[in-house]
């Protein structure tokens, strides 16, 4: 391989790398050390600009100073904490082993092969932790079915409008009225000596818990453009499921004042 051809697919490599973390959800300084240890593995010296769609990378080839700034532009967000550890792992072994380019991009390959959760999965789990919720908020067992079955649509409608790349909001927002509108249903005909708990907590399996701690921890590290777009994403989502939840209370005329 000749060193523009090594220089080429290493960029590229690099790029994909930061692009996997950023969408996995991974907070700015966890994608730099991660970028800058694979790059030292292979004699390179990094500089990038992250944000929300967009990597900037510069990269400079330690042996041959040759040097080039390219753009990636990054896909749709998906959070994948498995992703973001193996990433981190395969890292610190490429420095520690001293990994080729080569080895480096096969164990990226196969982190990027590895098995996800079932849409049914995930949709049973996340609906049993929201009843969860509702009992921790002392809502009773038929508070917390009402609390599964508003979560389990919810989440549903979201998955399918996912497939449909909808925009991230509009998802958000009719998945949070799907939710509140079979929660509310529970408040009309009073189902369980709580309802309005099952109400309360059948839209929390779309805060935006991800988003809103990078923000954080992107300003507390002076990652200051980022971590304000991250919050700017959070508090747009935060709106989308307030805006889901006030329609359906007005839907049906709910006041739990």
């Amino acid at each position: 391989m000749s060193d523009s051809e090594k220089f080429t697919k290493t960029a590229d490599l690099l790029l994909e790398i930061g692009s996997l973390l950023m969408i996995s959800g991974a907070n700015t300084s966890r994608i730099n050390r991660s970028i800058d240890r694979f790059s030292s593995a292979l004699n390179f010296s990094v500089h990038s600009w992250i944000h929300q769609k967009t990597i900037i990378m510069t990269l400079t080839d330690n042996d041959t100073k040759m040097s080039a700034t390219k753009v990636y532009n990054l896909p749709p967000h998906a959070i994948n904490f498995k992703t973001i550890s193996e990433i981190s792992k395969a890292s610190w072994k490429a420095i520690r082993e001293g990994w080729t380019i080569d080895q480096i991009a096969t164990e990226i390959e196969r982190i990027k092969s590895l098995d996800r959760y079932s849409n049914l999965v995930v949709l049973i789990a996340v609906s049993f932790a929201v009843a969860g919720f509702c009992k921790i908020f002392n809502g009773d067992y038929l508070n917390m079915t009402v609390a599964f079955i508003s979560a389990f649509m919810g989440l549903f409608v979201s998955q399918q409008i996912h497939k449909k790349h909808y925009n991230i909001y509009i998802r958000i927002f009719l998945a949070s009225l799907t939710a509140s509108l079979v929660a509310s249903v529970g408040i009309i005909y009073n189902i369980g000596t709580n309802p309005q708990t099952a109400l309360a907590t059948s839209i929390l399996f779309l805060i935006p818990g991800v988003p809103l701690i990078n923000s954080f921890t992107d300003l507390l590290e002076n990652n200051i453009l980022n971590g304000l777009a991250r919050f700017a994403v959070g508090a747009m989502i935060v709106l989308a499921i307030a805006t889901g939840l006030f329609l359906a209370m007005y839907i049906f005329s709910i006041n739990l004042s």
